[in-house]
């Protein structure tokens, strides 16, 4: 008897888990086998149940999906991570698939689209939706290197982008320390880096880059 499909759902939007469990329940092949709100609780739930593939949302609370995906296939590269998404914003793709994403899908597929991101994934065959543009996946395959020279967002590490969703999101120094288990004094110098990077000079500056970033703050 052919093993099912074990599938996770990482999405903080509960409507859309549920339709997600729904739409994928109809395959006998597939097998939800958990849900996540976050990317933290993704993580923990991979090291626990070890689904064979995760449906990965980027815009999640406190830690997102990029941060997320990294570490997914930092501890276990045999999890397939299928991104599904709204973003199509060529910095995040490009983010998303440096990370090791098997397939970046939309939220706006259509069902039928959906299946065939899945089982080309499960196949290890890499999938990109039509909806992502050719600009992209050129630059992609090119090495990249002239929109990360034009982009100092992706010259921030996995912890810098953490940091500064968390800033954006309201939480103070303390906070963000007691959350990531390092030090108020870390805390600050990753501040510091980040706001050089990105050549900012107040905390202001901050929460509107990271707001005109989408997929940090809804």
């Amino acid at each position: 008897m052919k093993e099912k499909c074990r599938i996770l759902i990482a999405e903080d939007q509960a409507i859309v888990r549920e339709c997600l469990r729904s739409l994928l329940s109809v395959n006998p092949d597939f097998e939800v086998v958990g849900e996540a709100e976050d990317g933290r609780e993704a993580i923990q739930l991979t090291e626990n149940l070890r689904p064979d593939l995760i449906l990965m949302d980027l815009s999640m609370p406190k830690t997102d999906g990029l941060n997320a995906i990294e570490e997914v296939k930092r501890r276990f590269p045999k999890t397939k991570v299928l991104v599904l998404t709204v973003h199509k914003d060529e910095e995040l793709v490009m983010a998303a698939l440096d990370m090791g994403v098997d397939g970046y899908a939309l939220k706006d597929s259509s069902y039928a689209e959906l299946m065939m991101a899945i089982n080309n994934v499960l196949k290890g065959m890499p999938y990109i939706c039509p909806g992502i543009s050719a600009k992209v996946i050129k630059g992609y395959l090119d090495g990249r290197k002239a929109l990360k020279a034009s982009s100092p967002w992706l010259t921030l590490t996995s912890r810098e982008r953490e940091i500064l969703k968390l800033i954006a999101e309201g939480y103070k120094s303390s906070e963000i320390a007691d959350y990531l288990s390092i030090s108020p004094k870390t805390v600050q110098s990753h501040r510091t880096n980040i706001m050089k990077k990105l050549n900012l000079r107040t905390k202001a500056g901050l929460v509107a880059y990271a707001l005109k970033k989408s997929v940090f703050l809804r």
